[in-house]
């Protein structure tokens, strides 16, 4: 990396802590430096990440998203981001959240897994993933820009950990390799009403093929996934708007539920 460069990575790392914490956005690093490079966007939440590492944070997976078309068409990207789970993300099915700790929340329905091996390198398959994984979840994500407004690409998305908020995970339960994930259909309600649906294939095909997306990806850094990390496989749905009142709720035909209330 050009040296030139760090002190530019440093301070936009910190710019995005900084509105997370005091929640007062900023302008999207697109608008203020055309032609981010996705690559200088990854070098920027490494930065973030590395500072929360120092504060304490520990990791504890990672995710993949916008692997859908729906998210796709959403967010106006054609292919994938991924971020960082650190441990103070990660919420249990049925946790209540304070919508005014964020500043712009949405929330997307997930597959997600708990890997039992690690999984990593440059030809890893959709076989190898299956072979990896040791439990299966639904999850809630709750994703939140930093940034003024949502109308961001993805490399601001990148820059900001993918959007990642807070993770909600449901029970998991052992893995068997004959479950059809592509065909599970994800119903999402809120309030006790069904708003949005999308099954397993709307990620990449089918959410394991998000695992070896993933896998690739961190390879280029010398990186994997890890035994224990969980893995989102991203949203099946476009997201939803995340009001304070609301309880959100997504269950499916082989998975337990898994809900969130927003007070």
């Amino acid at each position: 990396m050009d040296e030139r460069r760090v002190p530019w990575i440093n301070d936009e790392a910190r710019a995005l802590l900084g509105a997370e914490r005091d929640r007062v956005p900023v302008a999207s690093l697109t608008e203020r430096r055309g032609g981010l490079a996705l690559e200088d966007a990854y070098l920027i939440q490494a930065a973030a990440i590395a500072r929360r590492i120092a504060g304490g944070a520990r990791v504890v997976g990672h995710k993949a998203g916008v692997t859908s078309k729906a998210m796709q068409e959403q967010m106006g990207v054609d292919e994938p981001d991924s971020g960082v789970l650190l441990d103070h993300m990660v919420l249990h099915s049925g946790s209540t959240l304070v919508r005014s700790e964020l500043m712009q929340p949405r929330v997307e329905a997930e597959i997600a897994f708990r890997l039992g091996y690690d999984l990593s390198g440059p030809d890893t398959s959709v076989d190898a993933a299956r072979n990896a994984v040791a439990e299966v979840f639904l999850a809630l994500e709750v994703i939140d820009t930093r940034f003024t407004g949502w109308r961001i690409t993805v490399a601001d998305s990148i820059a900001d950990n993918a959007s990642c908020a807070r993770v909600v995970t449901g029970p998991m339960v052992p893995f068997d390799a004959d479950m059809d994930l592509a065909a599970e259909s994800l119903v999402i309600s809120v309030n006790g009403v069904a708003v949005a649906t999308g099954e397993g294939r709307a990620v990449l095909g089918h959410p394991l093929s998000a695992l070896v997306w993933l896998a690739h990806r961190l390879n280029r850094f010398g990186a994997g996934l890890k035994a224990g990390d969980i893995v989102l496989a991203g949203a099946v749905h476009a997201s939803l708007p995340l009001e304070a009142g609301s309880t959100v709720r997504t269950h499916s035909p082989h998975l337990p539920a898994v809900a969130l209330c927003v007070t």
